[in-house]
Order: C-alpha cells, then sequence, then structure tokens
C-alpha cells in the first residue's frame, strides 16, 4: 500500500510541477511558432503515458498486493491484451511522429519567393554573403578561400561580382521577406541557430546544408552556435536584426559588394577577367 501511495504522489507531484512552472520559451519571431504547438504536444502525449503508466502501477501494487490466502495464475499469453497495447502504442507512436513529420516537410519546401542568403561559419565567428541586384549568388569554393578571398568566391562566375559581403557579427534582413539560408563551415561542425526563429541546422564542413524561415517581428535577436566547436565556442555569437523596408535599405546601401572588395585590395587584374567572363557569358 505504501509503495501505490508513494506513486500516487509522484504522480501529482509531476503533474504540479509541469503546472506551476511552465516550460518557458522566448517569444517566436518567426513562422515556426507550429514548432512550439509539436513540442507542446510531445509533452502532452508523453506525459499521459506516464501518468496512464504510473497510475496502472500504482493499482497493480494495491490490487495484487500479498495475502496469505492468494495464489497467482499462469497465463503466459493474453491475446486481447497484446491487441490492445499493439493499437494503443500505435496510435500514440503516431500522434508523435505525424505533427512532426508535416512541420519537417514544411521545414525542407523552401517558398519560390525565399531570397538566399549564406551563412559561413569559422572559429568563432560568423561571416554572411548576400545576393546582389541580379538575385543570385556567385559560386563559391573551399580551395579558393585565401587571405585576400575570405569566402572563397569563383573568380569564373559573374554571379557573384555583385554578392554583398559582410565580415562581421550582424546580419540584417527585411521583415516579411521569406530567406532561404545556405549554411557552410571552412573548419569544424557549427550549428547556426537564433531561438526567437526556433529553425536552426547543423554546418557541415565540405557540404552546404539549408533551412528557410520568414521573420514576423522587427528586433535584434542574438545568433549562437549549437554545436561544440572548440574552446572558444562560448563565445561564437552574432546578431540578426530584422528590419522595416527603410531601415534595411538605408543598412543594406553602406555594404560592400565583391567587386568593390577586390578593387580596395587592388585587385584589378581579377576584377577584369570576371568582368570579360560575364560578357562572354
Amino acid at each position: 500500500m505504501l509503495v501505490a501511495f508513494i506513486l500516487f504522489l509522484v504522480i501529482l507531484g509531476s503533474v504540479a510541477f509541469h503546472f506551476w512552472t511552465p516550460w518557458w520559451w522566448t517569444e517566436v519571431a518567426s513562422n515556426w511558432g507550429n514548432i512550439d504547438d509539436t513540442i507542446i504536444l510531445t509533452f502532452w502525449v508523453t506525459g499521459a503515458v506516464f501518468v496512464a503508466v504510473c497510475l496502472f502501477m500504482s493499482y497493480c501494487v494495491w490490487r495484487f498486493r500479498y495475502k496469505e490466502d492468494r495464489r497467482a495464475d499462469y497465463e503466459p499469453e493474453s491475446p486481447r491484451l497484446e491487441w490492445f497495447l499493439t493499437i494503443l502504442t500505435t496510435i500514440g507512436v503516431c500522434a508523435l511522429l505525424a505533427p512532426g513529420l508535416i512541420v519537417w516537410n514544411k521545414y525542407v519546401s523552401v517558398p519560390e519567393d525565399a531570397v538566399d542568403i549564406e551563412v559561413m561559419g569559422q572559429q568563432w565567428y560568423w561571416n554572411y554573403r548576400l545576393p546582389g541586384p541580379d538575385g543570385k549568388l556567385g559560386l563559391t569554393d573551399l580551395r579558393n578561400i585565401t587571405e585576400d578571398n575570405p569566402f572563397g568566391m569563383n573568380l569564373d562566375d559573374p554571379n557573384g561580382l555583385d554578392d554583398i559581403l559582410i565580415e562581421a557579427d550582424d546580419l540584417h534582413i527585411l521583415l516579411g521577406q521569406s530567406v532561404k539560408v545556405n549554411l557552410r563551415s571552412i573548419d569544424v561542425l557549427h550549428d547556426f541557430y537564433v531561438p526567437q526563429f526556433r529553425a536552426k541546422m547543423d554546418m557541415v564542413p565540405g557540404t552546404v546544408t539549408y533551412y528557410w524561415f520568414t521573420p514576423t517581428r522587427t528586433g535584434d535577436f542574438e545568433i549562437l552556435c549549437m554545436e561544440y566547436c572548440g574552446t572558444g565556442h562560448y563565445a561564437m555569437k552574432g546578431r540578426v536584426l530584422v528590419d522595416n523596408e527603410e531601415d534595411y535599405k538605408e543598412w543594406l546601401s553602406e555594404q560592400i559588394n565583391f567587386e568593390e572588395y577586390m578593387a580596395s585590395l587592388n585587385k584589378t587584374e581579377l576584377i577584369q577577367l570576371a568582368l570579360n567572363n560575364k560578357e562572354t557569358n
């Protein structure tokens, strides 16, 4: 009886703790609020299973408690019980998997009007690249990375000449504009994460990963690296600033593109080569 009572108290304490100290999230700032809904549903399903199992255990401890005149019955199989548990488990698993799969399908289905941007991770800072007026990001290659070409831009690709290069911790994006975030790492595993956007993705050296989101409110949001990347991991932070159209255009006008960057390094012969390629294409 004491064990059954303790199990019952565990149930009451767990449920009370959940409601008295709720899970606090940062206010969502993107279209991925349904990720929160999926997590909440998971809490309810797993919580219901926890309560049901503990109640069943309490009942069994009380119902089949020791009595001198009681004998146990040997029943190794119970088809009815097995079917009941199989169906119940299937329903529970589907309730957990289905919402997540629906959200994941949306997560990897990038809208046609999404703007491509690139985030490049390196121990222990972030760099960014935005498309220029042509709306296209130029090709890159890790083998092209040098002190004068930190993004590894491909000089044979004319689409990269107007790419906006941002060697800073701050990234500005436009409110309400869907963004496809292309992720590159040039050294070790990183993970680009903004808590208010909910979306995140690992950055794997040698490949390009991506996710997309639509910012739904203006603000200043902290960037975190969510994959341990060495001794300076704790300091690998940045900021995403979601601007209205006027502020975004003002910030964008202050940035330089790849052509201007190379000109500042007196790489005029390389610029001319890229321009010739552009005219040829």
